[in-house]
């Protein structure tokens, strides 16, 4: 497979190998049983921790090894790859979405007491953006949070957390200024046992099953006003602000996921045998096949220039929205051909195939939806 295209760095493609290794290892020969339990050990946490890989881009004074967005974009591609959307979901929120909050705004203090436990892989976190009555729309968040002497007053409600269940930390997304609107948001640090701070059902989803997903309640939940994020009203934009990255690691997943899966198929097509010849021996099916390769490469390039643009320290808004429509959207096609390549099997729960296919659903919708995304890319057109 091709890699890098003037992204990547040979330094990159060994990290890549080191971690393609583990993801073959320690993760695909488990992936199966991990979806039918509904969720993976919490020990991988650990193990990731372990291993260096929860702390890429952060600092090495709080156990980080600073190596740099362009690594963690490695690990995401190839954690793509481990066989199950919810076990890189579960581990990818932990360094894309729960802890950059922290690392961009959190203080001294929150970072020993928050980041550095999350980096070594003792401590999960979440992030608590999406609520029943609001998604992408962050501005329409309602659960509230009124200063109360040395603490906040939190009410309300979050649903489709990833890592809910687990957390032993929620980055809180808050209304402290309702009056404001999106100008009265502000992030609050919600630590697992705090009175009033209480975990749903664990919810049941069509795909990434081994990622837990919970709803979670706020009722007068007393959190220390020292666990406030940077300053009160600057909530929309911390959000704002990572959103860019969250969108483009949910690309490189669908990257990783789509290079497993036309793999898989190509040694299918090949070892299938069906009118005296191979499914490859068809023309129809080489077509194709060369069809979903070229696919896979346009998405792959769009990617990659986003993410060059991203590294290179422009806000490339436009062209991200486009990476993750396009590369979501694509992978979603490139798993519904591969189902049909492995004909009846590809139906069978037997097979990985239908669970690429299950996985691959979310990715138009999770971290804003294609539709968003093209409201944006409108937006950055002038409409």
């Amino acid at each position: 497979m091709l890699h890098g295209h003037g992204v990547y760095q040979e330094e990159h493609e060994a990290f890549r190998r080191t971690v393609r290794a583990v993801v073959e290892k320690e993760l695909r020969p488990f992936a199966r049983q991990w979806e039918a339990a509904e969720e993976f050990p919490r020990a991988l946490f650990t193990r990731f921790g372990e291993l260096g890989f929860l702390g890429l881009k952060y600092p090495e004074m709080y156990g980080g090894t600073a190596a740099g967005a362009l690594y963690e974009a490695v690990l995401l591609e190839e954690l793509g790859r481990c066989g199950s959307g919810g076990v890189s979901a579960g581990l990818g929120a932990q360094c894309t979405i729960a802890t950059a909050p922290l690392h961009l705004f959190g203080t001294d203090d929150q970072k020993r007491r928050f980041l550095a436990p999350a980096i070594r892989g003792e401590k999960i976190g979440a992030l608590g953006i999406t609520e029943p009555e609001a998604g992408s729309d962050v501005a329409g968040i309602r659960t509230t949070a009124v200063r109360d002497g040395a603490h906040y007053a939190v009410n309300g409600s979050k649903t489709y957390i990833t890592n809910g269940v687990r957390a032993d930390f929620v980055v809180l997304a808050v209304k402290t200024a309702p009056e404001r609107g999106h100008k009265g948001l502000s992030l609050l640090v919600v630590e697992q046992g705090t009175p009033g701070f209480s975990v749903g059902r664990k919810l049941q989803k069509l795909g990434w099953r081994a990622s837990d997903t919970a709803e979670l309640f706020f009722e007068d939940c007393r959190v220390p006003a020292e666990n406030l994020l940077g300053e009160e009203g600057q909530g929309f934009y911390q959000i704002m602000g990572n959103f860019q990255w969250e969108r483009l690691t949910l690309a490189l997943g669908a990257l990783g996921a789509m290079e497993d899966m036309l793999e898989t198929v190509l040694v299918h097509v090949k070892q299938r045998q069906a009118f005296g010849q191979s499914l490859s021996g068809f023309q129809v099916v080489r077509h194709k096949l060369a069809e979903l390769f070229t696919e896979l490469e346009c998405a792959r390039q769009l990617t990659y220039h986003a993410l060059r643009l991203h590294v290179d320290g422009q806000h490339a808004v436009a062209q991200t929205s486009m990476a993750k429509k396009v590369a979501t959207e694509t992978c979603c096609r490139i798993a519904d051909a591969c189902l049909q390549l492995h004909g009846g099997a590809g139906y069978m729960m037997e097979y990985d195939i239908q669970r690429h296919w299950r996985d691959a659903r979310l990715g138009p919708i999770g971290g804003g939806t294609s539709e968003v995304m093209n409201e944006i890319i409108a937006k950055h057109l002038g409409l």
